[in-house]
């Protein structure tokens, strides 16, 4: 598949479509599960929450995609610059999240205490759709954009969700920054920090 499918800039007409596959590959996380305890609402309720999410970096940062199947989302945080947040994110959050808004509060409190504050590019989500993991589409992705963090000496950073997932990265030069952060009596999160080759 990814000898004849070419990495591509996601456009701003397709962050729905983005969401709903960061959605799709992350139902059946911990930390989803500990978003929306409720199986039924689930992937609509992560897929709203994601729009929102990739809407912004779509604004500020970029999004690969590898066919329909793979995405990685970057966001670059330069030194000395803060972001603003998405427009309207406390009223988009409460739309899309409704009874959970406050567990996805929570998510963005855990995320913002432990972020670094040096120069990187924050991977904010790798999502293969589960039909085509375990061919490699993920590795592709994260190696296409180190190739050129490398380039320019900037680093990475991400937080992974479970130990298989930091061991996937930790084969990509990824390392533990830290303690794990634990969600209000929910799971761990990893940050983990890439240094440019």
């Amino acid at each position: 598949m990814t000898g004849t499918t070419a990495i591509r800039r996601a456009r701003a007409a397709e962050a729905g479509r983005v969401a709903g596959l960061i959605a799709t590959a992350f139902e059946s996380l911990d930390v989803s599960k500990w978003l929306v305890p409720d199986p039924h609402p689930r992937r609509a309720t992560l897929a709203g929450n994601f729009h929102i999410l990739v809407d912004h970096v779509l604004a500020h940062g970029h999004v690969d995609l590898l066919g329909d199947h793979a995405a990685a989302v970057w966001l670059p945080q330069e030194a000395g610059v803060e972001l603003p947040p998405p427009p309207d994110y406390d009223a988009r959050l409460l739309a899309a999240c409704g009874p959970y808004t406050d567990r996805f509060r929570a998510l963005d409190d855990a995320f913002e205490a432990s972020h670094p504050h040096e120069p990187h590019h924050h991977l904010a989500f790798m999502a293969v759709h589960p039909d085509a993991q375990g061919q490699g589409l993920g590795t592709t992705l994260l190696r296409h954009h180190h190739r050129e963090l490398d380039a320019a000496g900037t680093a990475a950073y991400l937080e992974a969700s479970s130990l298989r997932a930091a061991a996937l990265y930790e084969r990509e030069g990824y390392h533990f920054r830290g303690e794990p952060f634990h969600l209000p009596d929910g799971p761990p999160m990893y940050p983990m920090w890439r240094d440019p080759a």
